[in-house]
């Protein structure tokens, strides 16, 4: 959770004001000491990442669903060499989901325990 600058300010003043400790000043604001810590060090949220955004290539993910379209996370990540993890986040980005062929699976017209989709009227 991102906290605003000026109830960041307010906890560090309120914290200086009354010579509270980390922890008293974590209860009282129900903020954990980490953040805390973190503030004091730099006030100033931080809206930018430090490293590039991801190794995977795009382009080369793109042409491994159209390979393989029916392939796992894991699989994926071990042909590109990444953390399967990293290939659901790339393939959120790139807009595409996580479910298999639907139109394979719309076809068969039973559900996975072999009952019909719809029940019938009576």
């Amino acid at each position: 959770m991102t906290y605003p600058l000026k109830f960041r300010q307010h906890v560090l003043a309120i914290k200086e004001q009354e010579k509270l400790t980390y922890a008293q000043t974590a209860e009282r604001f129900v903020v954990g000491m980490a953040s805390l810590m973190r503030w004091a060090n730099r006030i100033e949220p931080c809206m930018t990442r430090n490293k590039p955004a991801t190794k995977i290539d795009r382009e080369v993910l793109t042409q491994d669903v159209a390979t393989y379209p029916d392939a796992y996370q894991f699989e994926r990540a071990q042909r590109l060499g990444v953390s399967a993890r990293g290939i659901g986040d790339a393939l959120k980005r790139l807009g595409l989901t996580c479910k298999k062929n639907a139109a394979a699976s719309q076809s068969q017209g039973t559900s996975q325990r072999g009952f019909p989709d719809k029940a019938p009227k009576l």
